[in-house]
């Protein structure tokens, strides 16, 4: 299957042809060095992508349900409201509870009371010890009382168990309620948990911590940044892989649970050597790249290199070269070994082709 050069890259190898064209009429003693344009070896952070779909889940995600069955009073939050820890968002009808609160207050006062009387007398020898020690036991059994009248009042007022952002509300002032009803989803959102499986045989290169970016369908645009959290106890005897969960900073909060996530982990993160795609000359199955000597007038020296990984329009070099050594990237077809070149720019991430043969093709006119 033939593809069809794109009309861009036409139009930088006519730029290419002109400038060249152009440096090759000048007169003979310009001839001697041949123009091209030179890349830097860089040393880059490099890995090894794998690449796998992820489901999005909330760090932390409740269903908050009635415990008991009365009417609602009031409800303290709108659709898609983001709300704190403790922060109260429902209160059901609980004038029963609080009067039965109160009875039993009153109580309690009127039993330390008593206590408080019969030990100053038993301290007289005025009142036996017994009746103080009942009269102590009364007084704490109304407290226990107390504290489970104080604890069910606790569930007659739903309140948010931590930060996060609620879902619709589908409950209105007045609704009978029953123990299990729905009341409102909460969902911490601003870390997100993201799950997906990877084939068995790379288990080996999966630990916490390696980075991955992922992406969403509803922002095309955007990278999102992650690491692995932890590696699945277990391998699918079907689909003989293993489960993976990843968390992803959400601090604008634009990620949601449930969104599908094309996901790049990046594995055997390492500092490499790294050399412009197009600097490669192949012959056979071994690569060589053309090498600039600026210490010897910039003469050009060929060699061997070792080539490891690939990713657009660029390649780790596993032996052969170092950092920082100025290669030829574009021009190799019109070099040999030990010929000079004349430098019409460097190429790099500031610096495109097309704008190197714009300028020069400026000069010369």
């Amino acid at each position: 299957m033939t593809t069809t050069p794109s009309p861009r890259l036409f139009r930088t190898g006519r730029l290419l042809a002109a400038v060249l064209s152009l440096a090759l009429a000048m007169p003979l003693a310009a001839q001697e060095a041949t123009p091209v344009i030179g890349a830097r070896v860089s040393l880059e952070p490099w890995s090894d992508p794998l690449e796998a779909l992820g489901t999005l889940r909330a760090d932390e995600s409740v269903t908050l349900s009635a415990t008991v069955t009365d009417t609602v009073a009031e409800v303290n939050f709108r659709d898609g409201q983001v709300v704190e820890a403790g922060q109260l968002l429902v209160r059901l009808q609980d004038d029963e509870q609080q009067a039965l609160l109160r009875a039993a207050q009153a109580q309690r006062d009127e039993r330390r009371a008593t206590v408080d009387r019969l030990a100053q007398l038993q301290s007289r020898n005025l009142a036996p010890r017994a009746d103080v020690e009942d009269a102590q036991a009364r007084l704490r059994q109304v407290e226990a009382e107390i504290q489970g009248l104080e604890a069910r009042l606790r569930n007659y007022r739903v309140r948010a168990p931590f930060d996060g952002v609620v879902g619709f509300r589908n409950i209105s002032v007045g609704s009978l309620v029953t123990p299990g009803t729905t009341l409102v989803t909460l969902d911490k959102t601003d870390v997100m948990k993201l799950d997906f499986s990877v084939p068995e045989v790379f288990l080996a290169l999966l630990e916490p911590g390696l980075p991955l970016t992922a992406r969403s369908v509803a922002f095309p645009d955007e990278r999102f940044e992650g690491h692995v959290e932890s590696v699945g106890s277990r391998v699918d005897p079907v689909s003989r892989s293993v489960s993976v969960r990843a968390e992803l900073a959400n601090p604008e909060l634009r990620l949601r649970p449930g969104m599908l996530m094309e996901v790049v982990v990046q594995r055997s993160p390492r500092e490499a050597v790294v050399v412009p795609e197009n600097a490669l000359i192949p012959s056979g199955d071994r690569q060589f790249v053309l090498v600039i000597d600026e210490a010897d007038d910039n003469r050009v020296e060929r060699r061997e290199v070792k080539v490891g990984e690939r990713r657009t329009g660029q390649a780790e070099i596993l032996d052969g070269l170092d950092g920082d050594e100025l290669l030829v990237a574009h021009g190799v077809q019109r070099v040999q070994p030990g010929d000079r070149v004349s430098l019409l720019g460097i190429a790099d991430d500031t610096t495109t082709v097309r704008e190197i043969l714009e300028a020069n093709r400026g000069e010369r006119d």
